[in-house]
């Protein structure tokens, strides 16, 4: 598998982190332009902005949980080269989960979806993992 295809889902990951950072930013400028919030009242990191912000910072603190452990597999995987195409075809599958679940967040909110595209986020790392995993050691067993 090339490089520039094991790369772009973390690419995307990456995109989706640094859109929800500005857009949070964004909308916190706003608030506290409008006098919606004082800096006093959010200077020690209070939870007094509105719940739009909240919503927004939550699934941005979202991309610095789940998608660590993708990083990290996506960097053992180049290393040791064990990227394949199936390891690229569930990259993209956790991503897109990862995009799902940051619509979600930001949009409707509803829990029961959230949760799911979450669920479904962790049972594709997991299998990654454990491919990986299965992968090294076979190789280490020469199978």
């Amino acid at each position: 598998m090339t490089i520039s295809a094991v790369i772009l889902p973390v690419l995307v990951q990456v995109g989706l982190t640094f859109i929800l950072l500005l857009w949070m930013g964004r909308t916190r400028v706003g608030h506290l332009r409008k006098g919606e919030v004082r800096v006093k009242d959010i200077a020690l990191g209070e939870r007094n902005w509105p719940s739009r912000v909240t919503q927004i910072q939550n699934a941005y603190h979202n991309q610095f949980e789940l998608p660590v452990l993708f990083y990290a597999l996506v960097t053992l995987a180049l290393i040791t080269r064990k990227a394949d195409m199936l390891f690229v075809v569930m990259s993209w599958m956790f991503v897109v989960s990862r995009l799902v679940h940051a619509a979600i967040h930001t949009t409707s909110n509803k829990i029961s979806q959230r949760f799911m595209a979450f669920v479904v986020g962790v049972l594709i790392l997991a299998a990654m993992w454990v491919i990986f995993g299965v992968r090294i050691f076979a190789a280490e067993a020469g199978i």
